[in-house]
């Protein structure tokens, strides 16, 4: 499948300068625990969402000896320069041309850093398709289909997850039976036709729960998922889930797809609670939101549910229909009192 991707040897190099956009995205069905080279230990789907955002602008100056200079916000980012610099040499195979010059990245992001959105997705989604574009320039244009496949691949190369974000909608990283053409290798869209329309339209309103950065990294806890007593049925579920879903998505049936969505997100933090040594994330916020979710969906039956990431931090999911203003007004007077600043970022998923 990488013989795909290795790229050409011949190419005509330019000073040239190129910008993208990438979105982050939610995971349903949670990827926790990889094998080398960002191989997933199990199939995750996710949402993409549509307004946090990274916009990356990636400046190639032939010639000069090979070098990383970025920028975040106006900030200089010595360290994320390091990071890229390292992540460039591992993808050489992929874009022979890669270390042929200077690089300087200039990035921003439009949501606060460390809010529970996946800043790392959407960061090496805009990365890979700045090189993408560049390949484009020195050694001829791809077909969109393929452009992306490879973006997406170059892209989890970066971050696991960010593979996930070079598409719209419902979209599945690793091997499942379940999704014909899914891959280990790189993200592939949910067919579109297996998507019941209730689920084409969700409110993502993420409650920040805890601002500041996490005790425990996401590399870190994936790494400890290989001494953890629990991981293989872990991994085992996450693929028996994949079947549930699309039965779920098929039929429209709404209460079946909280289940399962709600019960991944508190799948996800047990196993963190079950490593060796274990680490907790979430917050005393974090259990008052998902306590009340629970009790205001059982005595009016609309469907707000939750769904967390590696962090404190929460993400109400609703869809956008006639019940979401209703559920907006509870949001303000009961749980946004959770949170550490006030704080929400308001966001959809729509396709």
């Amino acid at each position: 499948m990488e013989q795909e991707f290795t790229g050409k040897k011949d190419y005509q190099l330019s000073e040239i300068t190129v910008s993208a956009s990438c979105p982050s995205n939610i995971a349903l069905i949670k990827y926790w625990g990889k094998y080398d080279h960002q191989i997933p230990a199990n199939p995750s789907i996710s949402y993409t969402l549509q307004h946090c955002r990274t916009q990356t602008e990636m400046q190639f100056v032939p010639g000069e000896p090979f070098s990383v200079e970025t920028w975040l916000a106006g900030k200089e980012e010595k360290k994320f320069a390091e990071k890229t610099e390292k992540y460039f040499y591992e993808i050489q195979k992929y874009l022979p041309w890669i270390l042929d010059g200077k690089y300087i990245i200039s990035t921003a992001n439009t949501f606060p850093h460390s809010s529970g959105i996946a800043s790392s997705a959407s960061g090496f989604g805009a990365i890979a398709k700045c090189l993408m574009l560049l390949d484009e320039e020195f050694c001829g244009r791809h077909e969109e289909d393929f452009f992306l496949r490879k973006a997406s691949f170059l892209a989890r190369l970066g971050s696991g997850s960010a593979c996930r974000s070079l598409y719209n909608g419902l979209v599945v990283w690793g091997q499942t039976d379940v999704v014909p053409g899914s891959s280990d290798q790189f993200a592939v869209p949910y067919p579109q036709e297996d998507i019941h329309p209730v689920f084409r339209h969700f409110n993502d309103w993420v409650l920040l729960i805890h601002e500041g950065q996490k005790s425990v990294s996401s590399t870190v806890g994936h790494g400890l998922m290989k001494h953890n007593p629990y991981a293989q049925r872990r991994f085992q579920e996450a693929r028996e889930n994949f079947s549930v879903l699309k039965s779920v998505l098929k039929s429209g049936d709404m209460e079946a797809f909280i289940a399962l969505v709600e019960h991944e997100a508190l799948t996800l933090h047990a196993m963190m609670m079950m490593s060796a040594p274990a680490f907790i994330l979430m917050k005393t916020g974090t259990l008052e939101v998902i306590s009340k979710i629970w009790k205001f969906r059982n005595e009016t039956g609309l469907p707000l549910f939750f769904t967390l990431d590696a962090g404190a931090n929460v993400h109400l999911l609703f869809p956008g229909n006639e019940s979401a203003d209703a559920i907006r007004t509870f949001i303000g007077a009961e749980l946004l009192q959770h949170t550490q600043n006030q704080g929400v970022i308001k966001d959809e998923m729509k396709f």
